[in-house]
């Protein structure tokens, strides 16, 4: 059957649950926050936990935890056996314990939620219209090291997560041919910087990102002990005519190129094929939105395409390899190893025509 032909009633259900997302939403943030999920969960072995028992607990009104696990259960995320004591489904569980979950959630929380509510103004002007929620920037990349702490780390739990799992395979294939020299555009916490100096003793790493981040990523480069092998070059891509010091072996952006217009990420390709060696490499790795294997994995790359539109920067998203691929032509580069990378990351090798 097809997505069209859905029956009516079901079709007034999907839509009713959508009008009313963001009430539930709150309400698992709810759950979450308060420890309900967690006391229910504690006593899965008891055949669940009556809604007065969580009530005295949690020292919580019979009304407030009645008004949450009445909408919990309407959406199955609670279920109320024989016995009117509640239990986790699977959807709770989920909701309640795993990490990428929780990393979503805090992300849609604490960054994105007020800023949504200026989505339509972001449509219609291609500016972050949201991003005023947070702060007075052109781009969140300006404030990303003055951010509340709690927003702070959301974002970088965000951003880390899809990447850690893939960080050492990604390791191996940026030193298969023993590089002197990486430009690490888009150094963020220096992450990248610290992993590489650890994984080569001869290799050079300069950090390459705006004033604010560098603050950051040469605070923790010096705490791990890598000041000396690990320089610095303050840039803002957004400036007229950016460009990059010459000289570079390896040139690695990781998750960074999603964070521009296709035009400004031309700009950026062509500075990036002008700086490196006559056989220098351009490795950029992305999780592109026509390389998922699940349809989860896709729903979650389009839906961060609208953080980009609404609280990032207003013009950029999660791109289709397609469009990175037509990019890298045009700024005078060609794709010589195209791999794939954990469950969901690709790697892009390319160098000068």
């Amino acid at each position: 059957m097809s997505k069209k032909s859905i029956r009516a009633i079901d079709a007034v259900q999907e839509a009713e649950k959508i009008a009313f997302a963001p009430f539930v939403f709150q309400a698992v943030v709810a759950l979450r926050k308060l420890g309900i999920f967690n006391l229910i969960f504690q006593n899965r072995k008891k055949g669940g936990i009556s809604l007065e028992n969580i009530s005295e607990e949690l020292n919580i009104s019979n009304y407030g935890i009645g008004v949450l696990l009445e909408i919990a259960e309407s959406y199955n995320i609670v279920d109320k056996n024989e016995n009117g004591c509640f239990e986790l489904t699977t959807t709770g569980y989920f909701l309640a314990f795993d990490r990428t979950v929780d990393v979503n959630i805090n992300f849609t929380q604490d960054v994105c939620y007020k800023g949504l509510f200026h989505l339509t103004e972001a449509i219609e002007t291609g500016k972050p219209a949201g991003l005023k929620e947070l702060g007075n920037w052109d781009t969140i990349y300006q404030g990303l090291s003055v951010l509340p702490p709690n927003v702070q780390k959301a974002w970088f739990e965000f951003d880390h997560h899809y990447s850690d799992e893939v960080f050492q395979e990604a390791l191996e294939f940026v030193f298969r041919n023993n590089p002197k020299t990486i430009y690490d555009v888009g150094a963020n916490t220096g992450k990248f910087a610290i992993s590489g100096s650890k994984y080569s003793e001869t290799v050079s790493i300069k950090m390459i990102d705006l004033p604010g981040q560098l603050q950051i990523a040469l605070k923790n480069v010096e705490l791990a002990g890598f000041k000396d092998r690990v320089s610095h070059y303050k840039i803002d891509w957004l400036s007229e005519n950016p460009q990059l010091p010459k000289g570079a072996d390896v040139i690695w952006m990781s998750q960074f190129l999603d964070c521009f217009s296709e035009a400004e990420i031309l700009v950026i390709l062509k500075a990036c094929a002008a700086a490196i060696v006559d056989n220098g490499e351009v490795l950029i790795m992305e999780t592109f939105t026509d390389r998922q294997r699940f349809d989860n994995a896709k729903f979650i790359l389009e839906a961060t395409s609208l953080y980009f539109t609404v609280m990032a920067n207003g013009n950029s998203k999660m791109y289709p390899s397609t469009v990175l691929l037509k990019l890298i032509d045009q700024a005078g580069l060609k794709l010589i190893e195209d791999r794939a990378v954990g469950e969901y990351h690709t790697i892009f090798a390319c160098k000068k025509k």
